[in-house]
């Protein structure tokens, strides 16, 4: 996912929210996965990308 012009991305400094993400652990089933890596590649982005984006919209009804 592009940041945008003139914004460079620097470790330990958030770009795209207000936190830096943390490694987390998710048990899904091997079709549950396989969907989200589909949808994340056709999207262009990474499966914790699209992962954090359908959490943010689901979360924003």
């Amino acid at each position: 996912m592009s940041t945008g012009k003139g914004i460079k991305r620097v470790k330990n400094k958030p770009v795209l929210y207000e936190g830096l993400k943390k490694m987390r652990g998710v048990y899904l089933t091997d079709l549950s996965w396989s969907l989200v890596q589909e949808t994340s590649a056709k999207s262009g982005i990474s499966c914790s990308e699209y992962l954090e984006q359908l959490i943010r919209k689901c979360h924003a009804r």
